[in-house]
């Protein structure tokens, strides 16, 4: 069944694809939150002794408290149900407006452009949230200014007062290089998924949770040096409005590696590969689940 308002982009299957992708990216990203904790800190304070993520988590509920794991939930898991949103809708609507076959070329090409999409509308949610989850941190890194934000909107406002309208994308050019990320985890994902016949049988559970993890470690592994370069320089500010926020932050990054070695890049990685993976896992077996009962549901064939 297709709206009528707007044909193949407005179709109720690509909408169904995103809430679920939405909503399945928020349960997994909820499970597995204290270990993104774990990972910003371990990427952004690099002079905090301890590196390892059970001792990072340890640090942190022995310093702040319990919940502290889970500082600046709401404002992640609000831009986690946007970006998901946006990505897993522009990936089934392009592809199904330009009547491209499922390949893997076709698949990377679909997820490049929908990353950049995604990328260039959330950004400003992105950095909000990470300098929120910085919040009450005990931070050792003196390069690292504490921020003091009520929520995502008063986020938004007071980064646009102190560093201009251009504060808000900071990390942009690290982004649209990482759109490779989910690009290369869907295409991975969805190699898989034709390679056991996904496309005309149903999968189990344990093949869809194993794909998940398969594909995500692939994508996590090739390009976690870039993330490493987007938290710094999303929780970098300044208070200059012109380009110098931009030379300010570029200055951190390349002083970081020109000291510590380029291996700093992957400082965290453990605890990266420990929450990505068991989060994509989840999340791609939720999504296929929510999927699959609501086009029973409402009667539609599912697209591939």
């Amino acid at each position: 069944m297709r709206s009528d308002f707007g044909g193949e982009k407005l179709s109720y299957e690509n909408v169904v694809h995103a809430v679920a992708g939405a909503v399945g990216s928020v349960m997994s990203m909820t499970v597995f939150f204290p270990l993104d904790t774990a990972r910003l800190m371990l990427q952004v304070d690099d002079k905090r002794s301890c590196r390892s993520t059970p001792a990072v988590l340890s640090d942190i509920i022995r310093e702040e408290g319990l919940l502290a794991p889970y500082r600046g939930w709401l404002a992640v898991i609000c831009s986690v149900f946007c970006s998901s949103f946006i990505y897993f809708y522009c990936f089934h609507s392009l592809r199904a407006v330009w009547g491209l076959q499922p390949t893997p070329t076709t698949d990377l090409m679909v997820g490049i452009i929908a990353g950049v999409v995604n990328v260039l509308v959330t950004t400003p949610l992105w950095v909000v949230n990470t300098r929120i989850k910085l919040q009450g941190a005990n931070l050792q890194n003196a390069n690292i200014r504490p921020t003091c934000y009520s929520g995502i909107v008063d986020g938004l406002v007071q980064t646009v007062r102190g560093e201009g309208l251009g504060g808000l994308w900071n990390g942009t050019v690290p982004s649209l290089l990482l759109v490779l990320n989910p690009a290369v985890q869907f295409s991975v994902y969805q190699g898989l998924k034709r390679h056991l016949g996904g496309d005309t049988t149903e999968l189990s559970s344990l093949q869809v949770f194993v794909m998940g993890a398969v594909s995500k470690t692939v994508a996590t592994v090739l390009t976690y040096p870039l993330q490493t370069a987007q938290s710094l320089l999303r929780c970098c500010q300044s208070s200059d409005r012109q380009a110098q926020n931009w030379n300010r932050s570029w200055s951190l990054l390349s002083q970081r590696v020109r000291t510590q070695g380029m291996l700093c890049l992957f400082r965290g990685l453990e605890a990266k590969l420990l929450q990505t993976v068991l989060t994509a896992a989840l999340m791609f077996l939720l999504y296929e689940n929510i999927a699959h009962y609501t086009f029973q549901i409402i009667g539609t064939n599912r697209d591939t």
